[in-house]
């Protein structure tokens, strides 16, 4: 900070110190050329008549010179102003018809570090644009993608309710696959409107202090007739009197998601395990599973909108719900991470601070 200061006021000094060399020469030759004129006939006797000739001679020189640095504005401003001013506009009218690969040419020479710094952020802003459309685009894309499938299978087996002689038992079953493909879409629609405000919305979490091991056992008890119908076992490790001051709301966002998961690809006697610790700054949750576990390449990508690496699982879930995790996570300023071995199971490892510091209490 202090060298460029230092710099911009050498800059300040060295034009300063053109402009008045310039201007100095320019008045010191006009008072030269007056005085030349004035004595070069009569010597130190100066009469009207050569004072008014010296005069006439030396503003058509002033006017010469006039014209002279008038030019020269002209091209420099042309060459330093005008030329970089329209390079600018030009991107920027780009970048308004929609064209966000433009970038703004970093302008060489003395002077032109302004113009630099707007082309800089143009060309920040240019990228930043490219990245939200592309990923405006590809939301869009996976959204209607993802709605095509419970919507088909709703036709499809509306469809099938139709057909004359339908027995109860086909009636019941596809009456059931209409049901779960249209929970499904539900699901989907909740998960992408709690996302897009996630996302697009300055969320200022409402902290409260609570005792983190209840509200986990909470969400835990939630997926009881899930673990007993499929005959999981449950483990946990939880200690005593961990509270914490955040968004409980938000919170029961992440453990609902992550049991959720760890029960949908836990197969049937399988194991879930759930452990809390903490120590001075942070409350550390670990939810496992024995499920089918997934690969670097995967586990890489997890947290991304959409992504499931675990295509035979694909009609169970809509891959917003790590995207949504991971949101809030990101706004409770914790940490979260997931260790998992392809066919021995998965480790989420989530980090709560237990204070307030930093998070900005709603209203």
């Amino acid at each position: 900070m202090k060298k460029n200061t230092f710099h911009k006021i050498l800059r300040e000094f060295s034009s300063f110190l053109l402009f008045f060399t310039v201007v100095g020469f320019a008045v010191t030759c006009c008072m030269m050329l007056f005085l030349t004129v004035l004595s070069a006939d009569t010597g130190i006797v100066y009469t009207s008549e050569n004072i008014e000739n010296a005069a006439k001679i030396t503003f058509l020189n002033v006017v010469i010179i006039t014209v002279l640095f008038k030019t020269a504005d002209f091209i420099r401003r042309k060459i330093m102003v005008d030329k970089p001013v329209k390079m600018i506009t030009d991107a920027t009218e780009k970048i308004m018809n929609g064209d966000f690969s433009i970038r703004v040419k970093s302008i060489h020479g003395s002077g032109m570090e302004g113009f630099n710094q707007v082309g800089e952020s143009i060309n920040a802003m240019a990228e930043e644009l490219s990245g939200i459309e592309t990923l405006r685009s590809d939301f869009i894309a996976n959204v209607s993608h993802e709605m095509k499938t419970p919507l088909a299978v709703m036709q499809n087996y509306g469809t099938l309710l139709q057909a004359p002689g339908l027995s109860e038992e086909k009636r019941i079953e596809y009456a059931k696959t209409i049901t779960e493909s249209s929970r499904r879409l539900a699901d989907m629609m909740t998960n992408i409107l709690k996302l897009n405000r996630l996302e697009n919305q300055q969320i200022y979490p409402n902290l409260a202090e609570f005792e983190l091991g209840e509200q986990l056992c909470e969400s835990l008890l939630q997926y009881e007739s899930l673990w007993e119908k499929k005959n999981i076992e449950i483990e946990t490790h939880i200690d005593d009197g961990v509270f914490i001051c955040a968004d409980g709301e938000l919170l029961s966002i992440v453990w609902n998601n992550l049991f959720s998961n760890a029960f949908k690809f836990t197969e049937e006697g399988g194991k879930v395990t759930l452990s809390l610790t903490a120590d001075e700054n942070y409350a550390t949750v670990k939810i496992s599973d024995t499920g089918c576990g997934m690969s670097a390449e995967v586990g890489a990508h997890i947290f991304e909108k959409f992504y499931q690496g675990d295509t035979s699982h694909a009609t169970k879930g809509n891959g917003l719900g790590l995207a949504l995790v991971k949101r809030v996570i990101d706004i409770m300023e914790g940490e979260i991470g997931v260790e998992s071995t392809v066919g021995v199971g998965s480790t989420f490892t989530v980090k709560i601070r237990r204070n307030a510091n930093g998070l900005e209490k709603d209203g």
